[in-house]
């Protein structure tokens, strides 16, 4: 079995565990998922699966797309596609579907998607830069301040913070705890936030770093 599904962030809410505590959870649909193709280390020098998770309109769908999928006998394109590298040869087949049950309650997951875009903003709420003098007509409220000098080095410094595009970008959330899987609604629930909006698509993975062995 895999240890990863594609999916999409539902929402968040909250959620009474077996000891009675309110936990705040963020909901995530996780598949179900389509093996699209496999792949061995003999015939393409590593082991992999690539899986689908929704379908594309058919008019939004390329040949190349449609010719793919219909090699894995399914109806219609995936929306979205992704490859899961796999220590061991996969047995899995093209056309296997994999959801929610690869998990379990209790388990580590990390969750990567991608950050809320903010637009175009300046160093005080892209940085946390302090600003300047508020008061006497100072005119430097909210900029950057100095960034370079006549004289040696003459340029501006690596990695200086600027002005620019805020947000959009791809994390990873690491260890987040499962508190509830609903399989017949495709649904995982894990303990707190993960990055972007509600619908964006999502990876959910078991923990990389913080699995712990299970109890003989």
């Amino acid at each position: 079995m895999i240890s990863s599904l594609l999916g999409k962030k539902i929402g968040m809410t909250q959620v009474y565990d077996a000891q009675n505590v309110l936990v705040p959870v963020t909901v995530v649909e996780a598949g179900p998922c389509a093996v699209v193709q496999v792949k061995t280390t003999e015939t393409d020098g590593y082991n992999a699966v690539q899986i689908g998770f929704e379908q594309k309109k058919a008019k939004n769908a390329s040949l190349a797309e449609k010719n793919h999928a219909a090699k894995a006998s399914l109806a219609d394109a995936p929306r979205v596609l992704s490859e899961v590298r796999l220590e061991a040869a996969p047995t899995l087949k093209v056309g296997d579907v994999v959801n929610v049950t690869a998990f379990a309650e209790g388990q580590l997951v990390d969750v990567i998607g991608v950050t809320k875009g903010k637009g175009f903003q300046g160093v005080v709420k892209r940085f946390r830069v302090a600003g300047g003098p508020a008061s006497h007509g100072s005119m430097f409220h909210r900029r950057i301040g100095s960034i370079g000098m006549r004289q040696t080095p003459g340029r501006t410094w690596k990695n200086q913070a600027m002005p620019g595009h805020m947000g959009q970008l791809k994390r990873t959330v690491q260890n987040l705890r499962v508190v509830k899987i609903i399989p017949e609604k495709n649904l995982i629930l894990v303990k707190g936030a993960i990055p972007g909006a509600n619908g964006d698509d999502v990876i959910v993975r078991s923990a990389i770093k913080g699995q712990k062995p299970a109890q003989a």
